[in-house]
């Protein structure tokens, strides 16, 4: 036994992984999956991300260190390994095996499910990984991606969230080009479809992973899964405790209170290719059907109510311009002296837990 409590060589769990662009309802599905039995999950844990990012497939921009150095020696030790390439491959998987493998250590589920939106920037490495592995690909309305992501994070700036992350430039190629040519182990589900009929999509998915349906998954709200202290962005899915579909045309309101915000989407969606939209399940020629029915009025009723949208305005009102205004500033001294303090210490790396 190690001293974390399980044993040295472990059993890789089962592993299925919920591929998605951030705001597509991942959360929500999560959830849902997390409901079952026989699924334990946990709300992005990044586990693979920078793992993709070591030099050998791809690498990071910045770093503190030298990534172009480091990809160079590590082409150099891939080289020297008697297997080359498998053997990294191998390397890595028995690394997330094992940390997987503690996240299931004591748990009576079988399945461990990963959700993390950005391992859909990175999916041919982790398919290169985890071949054999189930795959759940969610798609959603790209305009309801871009608007919820802007509104949620932005106060509906979308020039502002276009600049921080175009989600939409980066995701909606990379989805669907895993989807035009999917692994056997993957399901596509359209989030439009998963809250109109939760039930029925929930049986293709547990069919999938070769799981007996559980009805009750629907009524996420009661099961009893412990609190996920993971990344994601709950608040909606903690407060609905079921699937509704008020959030599917939510995009057509926003736009209809706003032609300006209209008009920078379509110029959005315009540098799309259309084969990609209709490989995620979105027709290109319907795409903007449901601004005939838009309630322009129901976009300032839902900006102005709640403490939430309260606590997001203030939010964004604190990031605007952080860089030049004072609070900004004394932050940045914060972060100095502390980074200076964390530093004084002998160990340059974290103390292990007693």
């Amino acid at each position: 036994m190690t001293p974390t409590g399980y044993p040295s060589s472990v059993t890789a769990p089962r592993l299925a992984f919920v591929i998605s662009a951030p705001r597509s309802g991942s959360t929500l599905l999560a959830r849902m999956l997390g409901a079952h039995p026989a699924i334990h999950t946990r709300s992005e844990p990044h586990l693979l991300t920078p793992l993709a990012h070591l030099g050998w497939y791809d690498r990071v921009d910045e770093a503190p260190y030298d990534a172009v150095q480091s990809a160079q020696a590590l082409a150099g030790v891939i080289d020297a390994l008697p297997g080359g390439e498998a053997d990294y491959v191998e390397a890595v998987r028995a690394f997330a095996d094992r940390i997987y493998a503690g996240l299931m250590h004591g748990r009576d589920e079988a399945l461990f499910v990963d959700k993390t939106p950005a391992y859909a920037l990175v999916l041919p490495f982790i398919t290169r990984v985890f071949p054999d592995s189930r795959y759940i690909v969610l798609t959603r309305h790209p305009c309801a991606i871009h608007v919820s992501y802007a509104d949620s994070f932005f106060e509906g700036d979308d020039d502002a969230a276009l600049g921080f992350n175009p989600i939409l430039g980066r995701y909606v190629p990379a989805i669907a080009r895993f989807l035009r040519e999917p692994p056997p182990g993957a399901l596509h589900v359209r989030y439009e479809d998963l809250v109109a009929d939760p039930d029925a999509e929930l049986r293709r998915i547990f069919e999938h992973l070769d799981l007996p349906h559980h009805p009750a998954a629907v009524e996420y709200g009661a099961s009893d899964q412990p609190k996920d202290d993971g990344l994601g962005d709950p608040v909606t899915v903690d407060r609905e405790q079921r699937p509704v579909t008020s959030s599917v045309h939510r995009w057509a309101d926003a736009l209809a209170a706003d032609p300006r915000r209209e008009e920078t989407l379509r110029a959005v969606i315009a540098d799309l290719d259309p084969r990609d939209l209709r490989a995620l399940g979105y027709a290109p020629d319907g795409l903007w059907d449901p601004l005939e029915a838009a309630d322009p009025a129901a976009a300032s009723r839902r900006r102005a109510a709640g403490s939430f949208g309260l606590q997001r305005r203030l939010l964004h009102l604190l990031r605007r311009d952080i860089q030049d205004r004072w609070h900004g500033r004394l932050l940045r001294r914060v972060r100095d002296g502390t980074d200076v303090l964390l530093r004084g210490g002998k160990r340059t790396f974290r103390d292990p837990p007693e």
